[in-house]
């Protein structure tokens, strides 16, 4: 029985990327490809999307941290005015307990 293929592995391959490395750099790689039984081109392909997704997925995350971090000091340095419904509330809390 074949199996299915994901999507990027059957869409039409039409870019094309190229590099200038060094003899050792192509050994190197050549010796890797060898090692996981893929073409030199499948492996260059596979380790550098692997390489450009962690990338993406770390500056992600630091920049959702660096948003959150902001949104958080904003929220304790300058918190908004209360509402008439926490206005509302505070009233009633100061009554339930006696204040």
């Amino acid at each position: 029985m074949a199996q299915a293929q994901p999507m990027e592995s059957r869409s039409r391959k039409e870019e094309r990327l190229e590099a200038r490395v060094t003899p050792a750099q192509k050994r190197l790689i050549e010796r890797a490809a060898a090692l996981r039984g893929t073409s030199v081109t499948e492996f260059v392909v596979a380790s550098a999307q692997e390489a450009a997704t962690t990338t993406i997925k770390e500056f992600d995350v630091l920049h959702l941290r660096d948003q959150a971090r902001e949104v958080f000091m904003n929220a304790v340095l300058r918190p908004p005015a209360p509402n008439d419904a926490a206005r509302a509330a505070a009233e009633r809390y100061r009554k339930h307990m006696g204040r």
